[in-house]
Formats: C-alpha cells, structure tokens, sequence
C-alpha cells in the first residue's frame, strides 16, 4: 500500500489556545510519490524498515507512529470482541524523515488502511478518523486520502478542490525540522493569515494560472519562522524559483519545499540542476494530484 507524501499548499495557524493546540486552516493535496507498505500474516505485530531514509527511523513501540497505529487498532478490534491479530509490516521509507510533508502520517494512515482489510475489521469511518487523530493531526488527513480542507486542529475535513495533474518537484536539504520547535517560535514572532472564508474557497480550478493566482492570496505561516530556525530553506526556495517553478512554497514545518512546473520537461530539468548544484539535497520529480 503506498503512503503519498502530504502537501500543505497553504497553511494558516492560530494564535495557540490554552489547551496548547494552534487551530489551523489548511488545502491539502498529494504527490504521487512517498513511502510504500507491505502487510503479511504474523502472529505479533512487527515491523521492518527498509529503503533510502530507514536509518534513523525510530524504531521502539512507544515512538514509532506505525506501531503505535497498529496497537492501536488492535486494541479497538479486541475491546469490539476480535480474537488478538498480528501482522509483519514492511515499510520501505523513501521519504525524508520530519520534512513537512505528512511521511510518519501517511505511513500511520496506510497501515491503518492497511490493517482493516488485512484483519477484516468492521469499522466505521468515524471512529478510524478518530484513532487517526490520536496518533497526530495529520493522520485524518491522510485517511481521506485526497485533496481536502484540513481545520480545528486536524479534526476537521471536507472536500477539497480537484486539481488537475501538475509536474511537481519536491526538495528537502537534509534538514530535519522540529514541528514543536517551530511552533515555539511561532507563538513567539509569528503572523497569523486570515482564514479562507467559505465563499473564498474554489471547488475547481479551470486553469494552472487560477490555483497560482489562488495560493498566491494564501501563505504558510511556519515558513518565515521555520526559514529562521533553518535558513537553508530560503535556498531550497531560491533554488525552485530560479529553475522555473511559476509557484514555489515550503511544506508544513518544514524543510521540505515543492515547486509547481508548466510542462514536466521544466520539472525534470531543474531536478538536473538543483542535483547538479546541491549533492546533498533530496530532490524528487512527481506529480501534483487530487
């Protein structure tokens, strides 16, 4: 089962309430590139990690999110009168690891997905969105699966705007990026951007240039004080703009950031050229989907 990297294409944050939650306002898409998972019989639940970004992945039941999601299943399929199930979960972790762009929540919603059918659970929606979003805001997001408006502090999601297939290049600069961290320093200088008023919101773009004009009106409010926090990322988006991206904006919390192409040649080409010009970043060419 795939796990499609997550893109905030905007992302406006709240003051913090007192509970310590910040409500947010997000449009989420997807790419069509990220970590895989392979589900086979087992009689515990266990996990292997392979691929380009498995070293360093945590690895104990109490921090990684693909235990924990799997437990967690478990225990709603034992508390609803289920025997006790086990499953070996394989994931191939082609993602970068606290990049911003949703990795451990789309492995999270996938292995859900995932355990459901493996475990021939009867569950309402509800309440796997539920178990999704006590492993991490974006698990929800993750589980719906396609493009969608993403407020409260995750809790909530409707439809989002269809978007047509664009090239998409993604670019990380080996950074990883604390969301915790960087929240800190939002409450500290941040600047909030309106929400997106229900009228203001499109169900479709006809054109490339309305979803530009569109996410040009928008921001992510982390990205000045992620950007402060690690100032490569002002580079990573130089480097898109200047290889012709005709939109460019950071991810979440950081540090990954997408670029948006015309034509998937333009794509390719500055994939070649940021490569060229910085071995150490992970560049990724993919596509844009709702």
């Amino acid at each position: 089962m795939n796990a499609f990297a997550k893109l905030n294409l905007f992302l406006h944050v709240e003051p913090v309430r007192g509970d310590g939650y910040h409500p947010l306002q997000s449009w989420v898409a997807f790419a069509g590139y990220g970590d895989a998972l392979h589900i086979e019989a087992g009689e515990k639940i266990g996990l292997a990690i392979i691929g380009p970004f498995a070293e360093g992945l945590k690895r104990d039941e109490g921090e990684n999110i693909i235990l924990r999601a799997a437990h967690a299943l478990q225990r709603w399929a034992v508390g609803q009168g289920y025997a006790p199930m086990g499953a070996t979960i394989t994931l191939t972790k082609n993602l970068p690891i606290a990049s911003g762009i949703g990795g451990g929540s789309a492995d999270a919603a996938a292995t859900l997905r995932a355990l459901v059918w493996h475990w021939d659970l009867d569950i309402e929606e509800s309440i796997l969105m539920q178990i999704g979003l006590g492993l991490g805001a974006d698990v929800p997001v993750c589980l719906y699966g396609a493009t969608a408006w993403m407020e409260g502090v995750g809790e909530q999601i409707s439809p989002g705007p269809s978007v047509l297939p664009l090239p998409l290049v993604l670019v990380n600069p080996g950074r990883a990026v604390s969301t915790a961290q960087v929240f800190k320093a939002f409450d500290g200088r941040g600047v909030s951007t309106p929400p997106v008023t229900p009228d203001q919101r499109p169900t479709d773009f006809s054109d490339t240039a309305a979803l530009i004009r569109f996410l040009g009106a928008t921001s992510n409010d982390l990205e000045e004080v992620a950007t402060g926090l690690v100032p490569v990322i002002a580079m990573v988006l130089a480097a898109l703009k200047t290889s012709g991206a005709t939109f460019a904006r950071m991810s979440g919390s950081g540090a990954t950031c997408f670029g948006l192409y015309d034509e998937a040649a333009q794509a390719e080409m500055a994939v070649n050229h940021i490569r060229a010009t910085h071995e150490d970043w992970w560049v990724q060419q993919t596509t844009l989907t709702s």
